[in-house]
């Protein structure tokens, strides 16, 4: 699911980004090639940096 309309990022991508060792929002940003614009996808991407990296 598309999470950031702006930098085109994924929930996978940022579940990706946090299993790669990204633990604050600019890091998912910054490994997912983008920056925080809008500000409207921050709410969720911080929701997935707590629930951590997937188990699997």
């Amino acid at each position: 699911m598309v999470i950031c309309l702006c930098n085109g990022m994924s929930d996978g991508d940022v579940r990706a980004a946090i299993a790669q060792g990204a633990s604050r929002p600019a890091e998912v940003y910054a490994c997912c090639g983008g920056r925080a614009q809008c500000g409207c996808c921050a709410p969720t991407v911080l929701q997935l940096l707590r629930e951590g990296p997937a188990k699997g």
